[in-house]
């Protein structure tokens, strides 16, 4: 496990919290519906990932979790611009998970090339 000074399973879990609660906010539309599951799905799937990452049975294993870890921030990005194309009026709240994803995706990238 890499310790660089914070808790990044925890930061992981808030980040999945608060897409679930974020997410929970959209008016329900056919549309939406896709683009709310998609985010929900990578959004969580970040924290999930890392915890495996820390549980990995090798360094190829561990190498491998968190490079899904950044494929999931880096697609949480993805759907959260999708959802702000379908729901404009929601771009404030978007934009900081937004950051956030992009942070995770930057983090989860040095992770992986340092643990080469």
């Amino acid at each position: 496990m890499v310790d660089d000074g914070f808790n990044l399973e925890e930061r992981t879990a808030k980040f999945g919290e608060a897409i679930v609660l974020f997410c929970r906010s959209i008016a329900v539309h056919p549309v939406n519906t896709v683009l709310v599951t998609q985010c929900v799905r990578s959004g969580t799937s970040i924290g999930a990932n890392y915890c495996e990452a820390n549980d990995a049975e090798s360094k190829k294993d561990f190498r491998h979790k968190i490079g899904i870890c950044r494929k999931e921030s880096k697609e949480t990005k993805h759907w959260l611009r999708m959802i702000v194309a379908s729901e404009p009026q929601l771009r404030d709240k978007a934009v900081a998970l937004w950051q956030e994803a992009k942070e995770l995706n930057l983090i989860f990238g040095k992770i992986r090339r340092s643990s080469e």
